[in-house]
C-alpha cells in the first residue's frame, strides 16, 4: 500500500465539473482541496451505492443536493474522483459502472455494464472483425456481445457512453472501414504490458491510455489552474499518439502534420514544456509562429501548464517581432515596412524603369518574393538563372532583364528611403547571425526552436531558423503546421532550407475539436485543391476522425442584412435559454468592417459582445459574445460559430482585379478558401454559414 494515498481525477469529472452551476462549482473545488490532501481525512463520508455493480464505487456528499462518485480502493491507497452531479442523477450515473484494470491493455476504465439482452439477428457493423482485436483495442470481453449487436453507426454513436473510452476510440475508427491493423498501430501504446496485474490500480494510472483519461494530482498548483478553468483540461490529457511524439528524442529536425482540431499546438506546447524541464541553466528555447495574435495565445496558454522556471526557459515570440527586436539591438539602421509603404515604393520603381512589360504591380511583388527572395537570388545574374517553375507567366532572358530593371530600381529606392521588407530582414539578420559565427561568436543561439503554424512560414524565415539554432542536433527543430490552414500566401520546402526532416515525420488523426459532421463538411470546402506537406511530398488530409458528433452546419440565406442580424440575435438567446454561456459563442466575420456593423447591432439588441481584436487574447473572464474576423479566429475555438456575411460580395474577398496571372488569381482563392475552412473548424459543439442576397461560391 502507498504510504500517501494516490488521487486521480477522471476526464469525465472535469466535463461534468464544468456542467455544474457556479454556485456549486465553489462547493466542490472546496471539497477537491481536501480530498487531495488526504482522502481519508474525518469529514469524507464514503457512501455505498445501493444497488451498485462495482463495491469499490461510491458516493461523497458535496452538499445537500450534489453529490461526488469515487472509486475508493483503500487496500493500495488509490482514491478516483470519476464523476458529479444532482444527487439523483449522481447515482443514477454511478449504479452500473466498474471501474476495472484491463487485462490486455493494461489501463485503467470504466464503463457500464449492461443485462446481456440478445435481440433479432442483424448484420453487425463489426461482423468481419475479430474477437481478438476487439479486445486488443480495449474493449471488456463482458462487452463483446453488446457490441457485436450494433448494426450502424448511429448504434455505435448511442455505446460512447456506455464503453471504456480506449475503446470507443478503436471502435469509432473499426466502425468507418479502417483497416484493423492500421487502426491497431494508431492505437498502440509505446510499451505492450505482459502479465497485467488487474488488482494494481497504482501502476495501472501510470498507462499511456490512462493517462489519456486520469489525471494523477502531484501538483496542487497545477490542479488549482485546471479547477479554475475546467475546459482547458485538453491541455492535460494527451493522447498516446500525442504523447510519443512529445517525449520521443529525435535526432534532428522533427515535423509533425494535422488538419484543424488534431492538437498539434497542444502537441508543440507540451514538447515545448518537455526540453525547457530538460536543458540546461542559461539555454533557451524559441517557440515562434507567423503573427503575434497566436504568440500572444500560446504564452497565455503555455503559463497554464509551465512551471516558473520552465517558462523562463521559452521564449515566445512571432518571427518578424524577433528579428525586428534582434536587428535594433544590432544597430541595424533599416525600417521593416509593410504592405501600404511598399506598394507605392513598387509603383515608382515600375515608373522609373520605365518597363515595357504590360505587368501590373501584383507580378513584380509575386516574382520578387515567390522567385527572386524564396531562392536570394539578388543579383542580375543569380535572378536571370534563377528557376521559375510553379509560375503562371512565361518570360524569356529578354523578359527577365526588363523585369531585373524594375528591381533594381526597388532595391534603390529601398535603400534610399532605408527601408526593407520583411524577407530581406530576414536575410540580412541570417548573414548577421552566420557573420557572427564564422567569428567564433555563438552567443545567442537557441537550444531548440518550436514552430507553430508552420505553413505560414517563408523560405527566408526557415534558413534564419535553421541558423539560430546551428548545426543539426538531437531535438533541434520541432515543426507542427497543416497546408490546409495556410491562410497567408508563404510557402516553404524545409528541404531547400536546411532542415531534414526525413524519417522524423509524424501526423495526427484525432480530431478532438470539432464533431465528424463540421469536420466533413469543412473539408469538403476544400475538395479539388491539392496541399503540400511542407515539404516535397503531398497531405491529402483524408486520414483523419472525429470522435464526437452533432449535427451538420446550418447554412441560412437571407434577403436583407436586418433579417441576418435577427437570426443571429434568436440564435444567441435561444443558446442562452438553454444553459449555453455566451462567452462560447463567437461571430465571424471576413473584415473588420463587418464586425463593426454586428457589434452595433447586438449591442441595439442589447446583447454584450467582446471583440477578439488583434492586439490582445480572448479573455474569457470578460463578458458577451465573442466576434472576431476570420483571419484572428485561427488558433481559438469555441462551442459555438456563426460564420456571418459569408456573402459573394466579401468572400473571396474583392481586394484586387488585377492579379500577376492565372496561378496567383488560383492561390488567393485558394487562401480564402482556407481561411474560411479554418474559420468553420473552430467550433466544437455546432456551426452555422450565414449571408444576406448571393451566397459566397466557395460555400457547397
Amino acid at each position: 500500500m502507498n504510504e500517501k494515498p494516490l488521487v486521480a481525477i477522471s476526464i469525465d469529472f472535469f466535463d461534468a465539473f464544468a456542467r455544474l452551476p457556479k454556485q456549486q462549482q465553489g462547493k466542490v473545488t472546496t471539497f477537491m482541496n481536501k480530498f487531495r490532501m488526504d482522502p481519508t481525512a474525518p469529514g469524507i463520508n464514503f457512501e455505498k451505492i445501493n444497488g451498485g455493480v462495482d463495491k469499490s464505487i461510491c458516493s461523497v456528499r458535496i452538499d445537500d443536493t450534489y453529490r461526488g462518485i469515487v472509486v475508493k480502493r483503500p487496500e493500495d491507497g488509490v482514491y478516483m474522483l470519476l464523476w458529479v452531479d444532482h444527487h439523483d442523477e449522481a447515482y443514477d450515473w454511478a449504479k452500473r459502472k466498474k471501474c476495472v484494470v484491463n487485462k490486455t491493455t493494461g489501463s485503467v476504465q470504466v464503463f457500464e455494464v449492461q443485462s446481456e439482452t440478445v435481440t433479432e439477428s442483424v448484420e453487425s457493423l463489426f461482423k468481419n472483425v475479430s474477437d481478438e482485436t476487439l479486445i486488443k483495442i480495449g474493449l471488456p470481453e463482458e462487452q463483446l456481445q453488446l457490441i457485436r449487436q450494433v448494426s450502424d453507426l448511429d448504434g455505435l454513436y448511442e455505446m460512447k457512453s456506455i464503453v471504456p473510452a480506449e475503446a470507443y476510440e478503436g471502435l469509432e475508427w473499426l466502425g468507418n472501414g479502417f483497416p484493423e491493423s492500421e487502426v491497431l498501430e494508431l492505437l498502440a501504446a509505446d510499451e505492450n504490458p505482459e502479465n497485467v496485474d488487474e488488482t494494481d490500480f497504482v501502476t495501472a494510472l501510470q498507462n499511456d491510455n490512462s493517462r489519456k483519461s486520469f489525471y494523477v494530482v502531484s501538483d496542487d498548483e497545477e490542479l488549482e489552474k485546471i479547477m479554475d478553468e475546467p475546459l482547458e483540461k485538453w491541455r492535460i490529457f494527451l493522447h498516446p499518439t500525442q504523447r510519443k511524439i512529445v517525449n520521443k528524442k529525435y535526432n534532428g529536425p522533427a515535423r509533425v502534420l494535422g488538419t484543424a482540431g488534431t492538437g498539434k499546438t497542444v502537441v508543440a506546447m507540451h514538447r515545448a514544456k518537455k526540453l525547457a524541464s530538460e536543458i540546461s541553466d542559461g539555454q533557451k528555447i524559441l517557440f515562434t509562429t507567423f503573427t503575434r495574435n497566436l504568440a500572444d495565445d500560446i504564452r497565455d496558454n503555455l503559463q497554464k501548464i509551465c512551471t516558473k522556471t520552465e517558462m523562463q526557459k521559452i521564449e515566445i515570440i512571432n518571427l518578424d517581432a524577433w528579428v525586428s527586436n534582434y536587428l535594433h539591438v544590432q544597430g541595424y539602421e533599416y525600417k521593416i515596412v509593410y504592405e501600404d509603404d511598399l506598394e507605392k515604393v513598387w509603383d515608382e520603381a515600375i515608373t522609373i524603369a520605365g518597363a515595357g512589360l504590360d505587368f501590373p504591380r501584383e507580378f513584380y511583388i509575386d516574382e520578387w518574393t515567390k522567385v527572386l527572395e524564396a531562392q536570394e537570388a539578388f543579383t542580375k545574374e543569380k535572378y536571370i538563372k534563377a528557376p521559375r517553375i510553379g509560375r503562371g507567366t512565361r518570360l524569356d532572358r529578354k523578359k527577365k532583364l526588363e523585369v531585373w530593371d524594375v528591381f533594381e530600381e526597388y532595391q534603390n529606392i529601398m535603400n534610399e528611403k532605408l527601408w526593407r521588407d520583411t524577407e530581406q530582414a530576414m536575410y540580412e539578420c541570417r548573414t548577421m547571425i552566420e557573420d557572427k559565427i564564422k567569428d567564433g561568436d555563438d552567443a545567442g543561439r537557441y537550444a531548440a526552436v518550436i514552430v507553430d503554424e508552420g505553413q505560414d512560414l517563408s523560405q527566408s524565415a526557415y534558413r534564419l531558423l535553421r541558423s539560430l539554432v546551428g548545426e543539426e542536433h538531437e531535438n533541434d527543430m520541432f515543426i507542427v503546421g497543416d497546408a490546409h490552414q495556410r491562410i497567408y500566401r508563404n510557402k516553404a520546402i524545409l528541404s531547400k532550407c536546411g532542415i531534414n526532416i526525413r524519417g522524423r515525420s509524424s501526423k495526427l488523426k484525432i480530431n478532438y475539436r470539432t464533431t465528424e459532421e463540421i469536420r466533413k463538411y469543412a473539408f469538403a470546402l476544400l475538395n479539388g485543391i491539392s496541399f503540400d506537406d511542407l515539404d516535397e511530398s503531398s497531405d491529402d488530409g483524408t486520414d483523419c476522425e472525429s470522435l464526437t458528433h452533432g449535427n451538420v452546419p446550418e447554412i441560412k440565406q437571407f434577403s436583407s442584412p436586418e433579417e441576418e442580424l435577427k437570426y443571429i440575435i434568436d440564435r444567441i438567446k435561444d443558446i442562452e435559454s438553454n444553459g449555453g454561456d455566451i462567452r462560447n459563442i463567437c461571430i465571424v466575420a471576413r473584415t473588420h468592417k463587418l464586425i463593426d456593423n454586428y457589434i452595433i447591432g447586438l449591442q441595439e439588441a442589447g446583447i454584450r459582445s467582446y471583440e477578439i481584436k488583434n492586439n490582445k487574447t480572448d479573455d474569457r473572464s470578460m463578458p458577451g459574445v465573442r466576434i472576431a474576423t476570420m483571419h484572428r479566429v485561427k488558433g481559438l475555438e469555441f462551442d459555438y460559430v456563426m460564420l456571418a456575411a459569408v456573402n459573394k460580395k466579401w468572400l473571396p474577398l474583392k481586394v484586387t482585379e488585377n492579379f500577376a496571372d492565372d496561378v496567383s488569381a488560383q492561390e488567393f482563392n485558394t487562401g480564402e478558401r482556407c481561411l474560411l475552412y479554418v474559420a468553420l473548424t473552430r467550433a466544437r459543439r455546432s456551426a452555422c454559414i450565414t449571408c444576406y442576397g448571393e451566397m459566397s461560391g466557395l460555400v457547397k
